[in-house]
């Protein structure tokens, strides 16, 4: 019976890896498709002028929100290994989120290919199969809560982001909805204070974080998401820019659709997003910025990110030879 078990559960894991890429392409394919009948009018001289309008100036400090993204995406790391109680040094650890992040954000189902990149490197620092998983959950949970925490205090403050999406659900609500997560908010940071004893399935054992691990969390997960729409919101033009707490609002929605479409790179749907969004902007200047975005956050790390393999694995191969 226990045979039949594992390859019951070994066949659903195979399943899983065969549908999400499917799933993820399949919301490429529609996303694409709506963008067109959106952005039909727009033609390639037009998306050029939006480029030539942004300023030195906003190009620069999209470029510093970027590494200040990146920083704190590696901050991720460093606080899953300090709740582990690992040690490993600061560079290794940038290096490894950097490239990560910059592979998981292309590729799409971040899940599965952040795990594999995390393997293959903290394995070689001497983390066992099951630290490496709990850093991964951990690293997911903390942009996850960190996202949380800036969703409700968006919501709280404007509420009115909501109505550029669903026209029909009141301000009230809104506002009701970021008091009830940032109440949740408290509630895990109370879990922490309580300390609450470990969760034991086995041998295996789940500890509640530390308080000043779970402060760092709530400080690191915002960092990140703010100087990632930070990029798009220095790539608008000044004209009809609702502000950067809207366009906060709009990327956290945008950035969450794209992560579970599981569509790579979030291709077309964070677009879709964000144009529907912002209906008072020219969608011309929207796709530009989403364009600057694409460029900073995806595709100029991605580049260097093979390059970090290629010297990891070769560097890798050269100590086994010796």
């Amino acid at each position: 019976m226990r045979e039949r078990g594992t390859n019951t559960n070994s066949g659903a894991s195979t399943l899983a890896k065969k549908i999400w890429p499917v799933v993820g392409l399949a919301a490429v394919a529609f996303s694409i498709w709506l963008l067109y009948h959106e952005l039909r009018g727009i033609s390639f001289r037009e998306l050029k002028a939006s480029f030539a309008a942004i300023r030195p100036q906003d190009w620069l400090l999209a470029a510093l929100s970027t590494l200040v993204a990146y920083a704190a995406l590696a901050g991720y790391d460093r606080i899953a290994l300090d709740h582990l109680g690992r040690k490993v040094s600061l560079f290794f650890v940038t290096v490894t989120s950097f490239v990560t992040y910059a592979l998981s954000h292309n590729i799409g189902a971040s899940v599965f290919s952040g795990a594999v990149v995390r393997y293959r490197a903290y394995s070689s620092r001497g983390l066992s199969a099951q630290e490496i998983g709990v850093l991964i959950a951990f690293c997911s949970f903390t942009f996850t809560i960190g996202t949380l925490m800036l969703a409700g205090l968006v919501l709280v403050i404007e509420p009115q982001v909501t109505e550029r999406f669903a026209d029909m659900l009141p301000v009230e609500a809104s506002r009701g909805a970021g008091f009830a997560i940032l109440a949740l908010i408290g509630l895990y940071v109370l879990g922490s204070w309580l300390g609450f004893r470990p969760l034991k399935i086995r041998s295996f054992e789940l500890h509640y974080p530390r308080l000043p691990i779970v402060f760092r969390q709530l400080i690191i997960g915002p960092i990140e998401v703010c100087a990632a729409a930070a990029i798009v919101y220095f790539a608008l033009p000044e004209a009809g820019n609702p502000g950067y707490l809207v366009v906060l609002g709009i990327f956290l929605a945008s950035f969450s659709a794209a992560l579970i479409s599981h569509a790579p790179g979030g291709l077309g749907v964070l677009e879709l997003v964000f144009i529907t969004g912002l209906p008072e902007m020219d969608q011309v200047d929207v796709l530009a910025a989403l364009v600057v975005f694409r460029l900073f956050y995806l595709i100029i790390p991605f580049m260097l990110a093979l390059v970090a393999i290629l010297i990891f694995e070769r560097g890798e191969y050269r100590r086994k030879e010796g």
